[in-house]
């Protein structure tokens, strides 16, 4: 009986037709700095293995450290989007306002 649910459940998953590569590329144009998080978290996650390899401090401190610096990248991430955002729909217009020809159409 589990078997029958979980087909129904991938039915639903896929009923859009389309693979993972095609909704990352979706994905990407609608919001694009999910592509600058997730090439970040594998940025901080080679340098998070590579420094606790080759590591002089405590593994406690180094975990904190590494921790900041992921949180850090967050926010980072958070407020370029806002900023994007915002210069998208408030300024771009202001600065760029729809020729007469655009308003027609």
């Amino acid at each position: 009986m589990g078997g029958d649910n979980a087909g129904a459940m991938s039915d639903n998953y896929y009923s859009h037709g389309e693979s993972h590569t095609d909704r990352l590329a979706r994905k990407a144009k609608d919001a694009p700095f999910m592509v600058a998080g997730l090439a970040g978290l594998v940025g901080l996650v080679g340098y998070g293995i590579y420094g606790f390899k080759n590591r002089k401090v405590k593994t406690s401190v180094y975990l904190i450290h590494f921790r900041v610096m992921a949180q850090g990248f967050v926010v980072m991430c958070l407020t370029a989007g806002v900023g994007y955002n915002i210069y998208q729909q408030r300024i771009q217009p202001w600065l760029y306002p729809p020729s007469i020809e655009e308003k027609k159409e």
